[in-house]
């Protein structure tokens, strides 16, 4: 006689829920730790982002400065006076104002009868969707008038800003200045701030921790003007 067959042995309902639990444990752990690295990812690429959004901010107010200008040209007659130029600076939270004219429109169609001068402001402005965070906007009018501080059109610079500080390096004293102001009699009238120091600070930086909050963007540079005195042949 032949010796009686094995029974084949399955697997016990105990030892099925023990490996589908193993399994699920194991999914877990896996689906955290790509998750925790799209996170990262994610969170290096935006911080990439706003340091762009700061350089290019930083880089475009240095450029637009060292082209500032004031203009002594005037008529005889006081009343057709048509065009004002000035450099005027208020302080602000979280951001500082500053209006002047400079040679810093671009002419982008040849035929436009526009000239390279504008007048330019920066300043904060609440960003418009309630999030209660404040950018720093650009106002540009390629019409030089009589109210250098008003009109044109504004886009954004920057958002969600933490600090947009200025301050003026006066030529005659050799001290810093927190105000410039070419319009008034008891402020800086007809000359330009030596060097401009511009201190940009940006919201949503790295996080230094998982129980803290995101860090800043700072960006500090010094800007030199390059023509301090009025012009005579400026505008027209």
């Amino acid at each position: 006689m032949s010796a009686p067959r094995r029974r084949r042995r399955g697997f016990t309902l105990i030892e099925v829920i023990i490996s589908i639990a193993i399994l699920a444990a194991i999914t877990t752990l896996l689906f955290g730790a790509f998750s925790a690295l799209k996170r990262s990812k994610d969170g290096l690429s935006r911080v990439q982002d706003r340091q762009r959004e700061a350089r290019l901010a930083m880089a475009r107010i240095t450029r637009e400065l060292q082209s500032a200008y004031l203009s002594a040209h005037m008529p005889l007659n006081q009343a057709l006076l048509v065009q004002k130029t000035i450099f005027k600076s208020e302080r602000g939270t979280p951001a500082d104002r500053l209006d002047f004219t400079a040679f810093a429109n671009r002419r982008l169609d040849k035929n436009s009868h526009v000239s390279d001068q504008c007048e330019l402001s920066y300043f904060g402005s609440p960003n418009p969707d309630g999030s209660g965070t404040t950018d720093l906007v650009r106002r540009i009018d390629t019409e030089i008038d009589l109210e250098p501080t008003r009109g044109g059109r504004i886009e954004v610079l920057a958002t969600d800003i933490d600090l947009f500080d200025l301050q003026y390096l006066d030529a005659q004293t050799g001290q810093w200045q927190e105000n410039w102001d070419t319009t008034q009699t008891t402020g800086q009238p007809d000359r330009l701030p030596l060097q401009v120091r511009i201190i940009l600070v940006l919201n949503g930086g790295r996080r230094s921790s998982a129980e803290r909050g995101r860090g800043t963007i700072r960006l500090v540079t010094k800007v030199g003007l390059n023509m301090l005195q009025p012009l005579t042949f400026a505008t027209l």
